[in-house]
């Protein structure tokens, strides 16, 4: 008979039965404890035989507390996850040496198509062959970008980075010939020479050398891809701001008011200056004159909840030199290097829902007088425009924007707009401006595609020019 059964005997016996002595329940219970010892021992002898290891010793045994059966894989299980993993990392290899661009740095690849349909009225023969009958329509891919940035050097410590940009163009060269370019647009290294940490209370200051765009005025600084109106401010073309130039430009700003609750940050006073050869994107200097040029803008430093929060004033200087040529004998000769220069205002407001901007440049050329001398004139030119716009939806709201999801849903908004512009090439010439009234709608439904409608009535004070309307159409969207 067991020891258990022993133990469970005596205790089951009988009150008037005799009560067994000390002696006795000692050696019951050392024996108990001993069968108990043994059957431990078996039970570990046979699991560590069939995974083929020495059986341990055997562990005391804790009064009121279960025994858990220890586990041990096999050489077949560990041999098969080595596999699994080999497997598994050469996939990832595979998968990354075909289906991955792979650059020496992290690089980010982006850019946008910009298709249009045109009608105006009257018509047009402007790009077509002699022959040609006038036009009212047309279907056009009006732009398409390319642009590669990223970080050559990354400073996690102090934040003083060292990015670059190089981006492309595709723009359409005459339609007689079928046919079009693709031009450098940006190129350019950018450093941050005074530590910032990531922080948006930090001050900013960058160098960036290379072709850029230049800070003059609000639309000249945005990209194409982002400008509200199909049909950008006049004077960005005809007073040359809107172009790439080559060179140094040092950004920065001062005393930014930080709102980490919104992610607000509005800088007291925002500054540029630089220097640049001033003959325009992907040329050297075609003259011994380097052209300069400054900006200077100030934020109203308001609470968010203001009325008066992103109300911004700027303004904006730049001087150079040209070359004054004359026809002679079919040749274009260098008669002398005129000075130019171009000064800017401009107010800016964007207190959702409503927004307003408006911008005011004038430009000073000196060209060529009568005759065959040196002796030059001053040419006078201005250009303003004002845009009126307000925005509903939920695009820029933050709480609808964390809800995007992986199908590319994301809150829909849309921005009607009212745009006047105005362009005098010649001050001191009577009835030659040009103006440009434009209402449009933008509608905002995926995070980087928009649709817009543009209705643009443009009036010539020369009674010899007629006055046209159109209708422009544009789908943008970017990758």
């Amino acid at each position: 008979m067991g020891a258990a059964s022993l133990l469970v005997m005596a205790l089951a016996a009988p009150a008037h039965a005799a009560e067994p002595s000390n002696e006795q329940l000692k050696q019951e219970i050392e024996a108990l404890k001993a069968e108990l010892q043994a059957l431990k021992a078996l039970v570990a002898g046979k699991v560590t035989a069939a995974a083929g290891t020495a059986a341990p010793q055997p562990e005391a045994a804790v009064p009121g507390q279960a025994n858990e059966a220890t586990q041990t894989a096999t050489k077949a299980d560990v041999e098969g996850v080595r596999a699994d993993l080999e497997n598994y990392k050469y996939e990832n290899q595979r998968q990354r040496d075909t289906k991955t661009a792979l650059t020496t740095r992290g690089t980010k690849l982006g850019g946008s198509v910009q298709a249009r349909f045109t009608h105006q009225s009257p018509g047009t023969s402007s790009g077509s062959t002699a022959t040609a009958t006038e036009r009212h329509s047309s279907f056009d891919i009006s732009q398409a970008t390319l642009n590669l940035a990223g970080s050559l050097f990354r400073d996690y410590a102090e934040g003083r980075d060292l990015d670059y940009r190089v981006a492309f163009a595709y723009a359409t060269n005459s339609p007689a010939n079928h046919n079009s370019q693709f031009n450098l647009t940006d190129a350019y290294l950018q450093y941050s020479p005074v530590p910032t940490k990531g922080g948006l209370d930090d001050p900013q200051l960058t160098l960036r050398f290379g072709q850029q765009q230049i800070p003059f005025g609000l639309e000249a600084q945005v990209g194409e891809e982002l400008r509200p109106v199909i049909q950008s401010a006049q004077f960005l073309s005809t007073l040359g701001v809107g172009t790439r130039q080559i060179g140094l430009i040092v950004r920065g700003d001062v005393d930014p008011y930080v709102d980490y609750g919104f992610n607000y940050r509005a800088p007291l006073l925002e500054y540029a200056v630089g220097i640049v050869n001033g003959s325009g994107p992907n040329k050297s200097d075609d003259n011994g004159h380097k052209d300069y040029l400054g900006r200077v803008a100030l934020t109203l430093p308001v609470d968010y909840y203001s009325l008066l929060r992103e109300l911004k004033v700027g303004a904006s200087h730049y001087r150079g030199k040209k070359n004054l040529t004359r026809s002679v004998a079919g040749a274009q000769t260098f008669v002398t290097a005129g000075r130019s220069t171009r000064t800017g205002f401009d107010i800016y407001y964007n207190h959702a829902p409503f927004g307003v901007t408006y911008e005011y440049a004038e430009g000073r050329d000196e060209a060529l007088a009568g005759g065959t001398g040196a002796t030059t004139q001053t040419v006078k030119s201005r250009g303003q425009y004002l845009t009126l716009f307000y925005t509903w939806g939920e695009q820029w709201v933050r709480a609808y924007r964390a809800q995007a999801k992986y199908d590319d849903w994301w809150p829909k908004s849309y921005q009607a707009f009212a745009r006047y512009d105005v362009w005098d090439p010649n001050r001191d010439t009577q009835r030659d401006s040009i103006r440009v009234s434009t209402l449009g709608l933008n509608v905002f439904f995926a995070e980087t595609t928009k649709f817009q409608v543009n209705l643009a009535r443009t009036d010539y004070q020369d009674a010899a020019v007629d006055d046209s309307d159109a209708l422009l159409v544009q789908f943008q969207y970017g990758f």
